[in-house]
């Protein structure tokens, strides 16, 4: 899954390089340039892939009891 994860965010980068597409001044729904809208595209996607990669490709054994691997300080306040 990590793998498919680093194949999606390169294909987004690739993507997100249009520069054939500056001259382009089609509208979308009679309204939203056709670049804008082709980056609100390109926004979603990016966000469909992070949470991809949050749900499927981070690593469980990070998450652990967070006082157990702090020093054991005793005494009164410093």
């Amino acid at each position: 899954m990590k793998y498919l994860v680093v194949g999606l965010v390169l294909v987004l980068v690739v993507l997100h390089q249009d520069v054939w597409n500056w001259d382009n001044d089609r509208l979308v729904l009679g309204f939203i340039p056709f670049t804008l809208a082709y980056h609100a595209c390109i926004s979603i996607a990016a966000s469909v892939v992070w949470l991809l990669a949050a749900t499927k490709a981070w690593p469980t054994n990070l998450e652990g009891d967070e006082t157990s691997q702090q020093p054991n300080r005793a005494g009164g306040d410093a």
